[in-house]
Formats: structure tokens, C-alpha cells, sequence
């Protein structure tokens, strides 16, 4: 394969890795698609667009490991059991001493949440995906959604500049809270909306801070990404040629790499300033995708 290929699929990892996370919308920078096209089939292209993103998921799972392993040694048990009433025999007695002995019961409680925000996405996502990508996926859309959702980013802050976060950290994020975000990710489904700037804008809304919005956005790419991956990769068929899957590998590698880079400038940018930045960026690309796909094309 050329260099100038090479170049491509190292271009469009550098793009999965910073839009992915931060809130501005992998979806809505089309103009790299229009400009970067690889030479590879439309059914290995549709693959890699979605499948690229794990290695955006291995860079939160390695950045934030310490929060999400939820497992430990039995030397590392706490004194005292997790659990308020305890089994007395049997099955809950002895699934109870597995607990104590050797999760992070903390760190189970968050995976559930993770896992009950992410009903509606998938529920959704299902029933819709390919319908709304067929019907939405396009520029007009994509640069409304970008304009739209930059114009509640910089109101959304302006709201919130006297407002104090009622949640600072993941333990005091309820189920409740943790569903009415996993709502805001259904939006995602409209192309330009962004996933992360759904979700952000959720957490926001519902009480969270900024860091917390953050933080419960990246752990919900996990399962989300990670499914829609697979199902990608289902479809496909696992059948590579030599190429593609070199292709694949790198794509996934520079993402990864990009991720990691991205994602603790993110952390370290809002604990100091706002998102009004990001939205003022939505709206100029939102506007230049029009401009282009109006005017110019």
C-alpha cells in the first residue's frame, strides 16, 4: 500500500482519538471523510469507521484503571463485609464472601450503573440506528446538530456559572441519575450531536460536575463502543486480507495513542474552564460544513 495511504489511516486515527472524547462530534467532522478517503471497499470502510474506536476504549480503561477494575486480592479484603444484613448459609452466604473477599463493591455498584445507562442507547440504537442513519445522516443534519448543540453548550454554561454541583463523585451518582444521562445518550443517534457532548450535557443538567459528566461519559464508551464494534465486526465476517487488517491495526493504535493524549487534556482543561470553548467550535464547523456542502461542492 502507497505511503500516502498510510498517511490517511494515520490522519483518520489522529481524528477518532481527539472527537471522540472531546464533546465537538466525531460524526460532524465529514469534511475529513470528504477529503481522506482510503482505497479499500465501502463494506471494510463502513467496518473500520466504528471498529477503529477500540482503541479509544483501551485508552480510557488504561487511563482510569484504578476506578474501574473491580476486582482484588483476598489479602486486600476490608475487615468489615460490604453487605448491611449477611446471609446466614447457602448460596447468598457464600456469594456474599466472594464479594468481601475479593471485589471492589464500590466498583460493582458503578458497573451497574454503567450498565443501566446504557439500556436506553442500546435499546434505541437497535430499534433506529440504521433508520436515522439513512434519513439523518447528512450534511444538513450534521451541521445543525453541531450548531445547535454548540449554541446549549454556551447557554448551558452561562446557567450554570452560579449553580454548585449537587454530585462530585461517582459513589454520590444515583441509578436515577445515572438513567436520565444514559436518556441524553440516545441523542447521540443524530449525527453531529456527539456522544460525549450528549452525555456531558446531560450530567450538567441533572447536578453533576463537570469532572463527573466527564468521567461517567468515557466509562459509558466502554460498553457502548465495545458492542457496536463487535456487531461491526459480525457483520463483516472476519475475514481480512492481509492489508486490511494492517490497516485496522494502525487505525486503532494512532486512536489509542491520540486518546490517551486527549483525554487528560480534557480532565485537566475543565477543572479550570468550561466547555463554552468547545461550543463556539461546534458552531464554526458547523458553519463551514454548510458553507462547503452549500457553496463550494
Amino acid at each position: 500500500m502507497a505511503l500516502i495511504e498510510w498517511l490517511k489511516v494515520i490522519l483518520l486515527g489522529v481524528v477518532e482519538g481527539i472527537t471522540e472524547w472531546l464533546p465537538i462530534s466525531s460524526t460532524g467532522h465529514i469534511l475529513v471523510n470528504e477529503f481522506v478517503q482510503l482505497e479499500q471497499s465501502d463494506a471494510f470502510m463502513e467496518m473500520f469507521d466504528v471498529v477503529i474506536q477500540l482503541g479509544a476504549i483501551l485508552a480510557v480503561v488504561v487511563i482510569f484503571w484504578d476506578k474501574l477494575w473491580p476486582f482484588h486480592l483476598k489479602k486486600n479484603a476490608p475487615e468489615n463485609s460490604w453487605f448491611i444484613h449477611e446471609a446466614e448459609k447457602g448460596i447468598m452466604k457464600s456469594f456474599q464472601k466472594f464479594c468481601n473477599n475479593y471485589c471492589h463493591m464500590d466498583k460493582i455498584v458503578l458497573w451497574l450503573k454503567i450498565a443501566v445507562a446504557c439500556i436506553p442507547a442500546a435499546v434505541f440504537g437497535l430499534a433506529f440506528d440504521d433508520w436515522m442513519d439513512e434519513h439523518f445522516y447528512n450534511a444538513t443534519v450534521v451541521a445543525i446538530a453541531l450548531i445547535v448543540y454548540g449554541v446549549i453548550f454556551i447557554v448551558l454554561e452561562n446557567y450554570n456559572v452560579h449553580r454548585k454541583p449537587k454530585v462530585t463523585n461517582l459513589e454520590a451518582l444515583s441509578f436515577k441519575e445515572a438513567i436520565l444521562i444514559g436518556l441524553f445518550q440516545v441523542l447521540s443517534l443524530i449525527p453531529g450531536t456527539s456522544r460525549s457532548g450528549s452525555t456531558i450535557i446531560g450530567g450538567i443538567l441533572i447536578g453533576t460536575s463537570r469532572e463527573i459528566a466527564a468521567e461517567f461519559t468515557f466509562f459509558l464508551a466502554i460498553p457502548v463502543m465495545f458492542g457496536a464494534s463487535l456487531v461491526k465486526l459480525l457483520k463483516f465476517g472476519l475475514s481480512f486480507t492481509g492489508t486490511e487488517l494492517a490497516v485496522l491495526i494502525v487505525g486503532m493504535l494512532v486512536a489509542f495513542g491520540v486518546s490517551i493524549f486527549a483525554i487528560k487534556f480534557l480532565m485537566g482543561y475543565i477543572k479550570k474552564h468550561d466547555f463554552k470553548v468547545f461550543g463556539w467550535y461546534r458552531i464554526a464547523l458547523g458553519m463551514l460544513v454548510l458553507i462547503y456542502f452549500f457553496l463550494i461542492r
